[in-house]
C-alpha cells in the first residue's frame, strides 16, 4: 500500500473534502507520498505567503494585522502564487478550499487561466453522532504528543505514555461532545451547496470515513489512480 506509484504526465488538481476529524489531513499526506502530489491547506498557505513575504502575502498580513478576515482575492492569489511553483507539477489537493460556491467559480476560472481545471472532488462522509464519539475521545501526551482514545486507543498502562512514559496528558479545548457538533453542523451547512455544485459537474466521488484508515486509504487510491491515468 505505500508503494509509491508512477507521476501523472499531466497535473491532476483535487479537493478534497470533510469535516474536521474525518482524516483529511491523514489521507492527504499518504496521497502525497503514493501520488507526488502537493497537499495545499489555506492555513499552511497563508502563514507560508506572509513568512516569504511575498506581494499576496504583504497583503494578507496587513489585513491579519488589522484583525481583519483575508479576502477570497488575496486567498485566491496565494493559490495562483503557489500552483506556480514547480514542486506542484504532479499536481495538488486542495484542503480547506474552495468552502462556498462563490469560491469554487473563482477556483474554476483561475484554474482555467493556466490551461487546468478541477478533475475530482472526494468527499469523506461522516457518521455525525460516531464522529462525536471519536473526536470527543481524543487525547494526547503532553510530552511527545502521541495520540490516544478514550475508547480506541488507551495507553498500555493506565496514565502513562506508551511512547516516552510520560504521565500528563491533555486534550484540545474545542475537542468536547457540544463543540464538535457545533462544527459538524457548521460544516454541513456550508459544505451542501459544494457537494450539490460538483456533483452536478460529474466530478464528486464519495468515500466512506468511518472505516479503517487503511480502507479510506484504497478507496482514495482508487479514485486517484483513475483520475491520473
Amino acid at each position: 500500500m505505500d508503494t509509491v506509484q508512477p507521476r501523472p504526465e499531466t497535473s491532476v488538481t483535487l479537493i478534497l473534502l470533510g469535516p474536521p476529524g474525518a482524516g483529511k489531513g491523514t489521507q492527504a499526506r499518504i496521497l502525497q507520498s503514493r501520488f507526488g502530489l502537493v497537499q495545499l491547506s489555506t492555513g499552511d498557505l497563508l502563514r507560508a505567503a506572509v513568512a516569504a513575504g511575498t506581494e499576496a502575502g504583504r497583503k494578507a498580513k496587513a489585513v491579519m494585522e488589522a484583525g481583519g478576515l483575508v479576502s477570497d482575492e488575496i486567498v485566491l492569489a496565494i493559490l495562483k502564487e503557489r500552483m506556480a511553483e514547480p514542486d506542484v507539477a504532479a499536481g495538488v489537493i486542495l484542503d480547506g478550499f474552495p468552502r462556498t460556491i462563490g469560491q469554487a467559480d473563482a477556483l474554476g476560472a483561475l484554474l482555467a487561466e493556466a490551461g487546468k481545471a478541477v478533475d475530482c472532488v472526494i468527499s469523506l462522509d461522516v457518521d455525525d453522532e460516531a464522529m462525536i464519539e471519536r473526536i470527543s475521545g481524543r487525547f494526547s501526551c503532553a510530552a511527545c504528543g502521541e495520540g490516544y482514545h478514550d475508547t480506541h486507543k488507551t495507553p498500555a498502562k493506565a496514565g502513562v505514555c506508551d511512547q516516552c512514559g510520560g504521565t500528563e496528558f491533555k486534550r484540545r479545548a474545542d475537542d468536547n461532545a457540544e463543540t464538535v457538533r457545533e462544527r459538524l453542523a457548521a460544516y454541513h451547512a456550508q459544505t451542501a451547496p459544494l457537494i450539490a455544485y460538483y456533483d452536478e459537474k460529474g466530478l464528486l466521488k464519495s468515500v466512506d470515513a468511518m472505516g479503517s484508515i487503511d480502507a479510506i486509504t484504497e478507496a482514495l487510491g482508487t479514485i486517484v489512480a483513475g483520475v491520473s491515468a
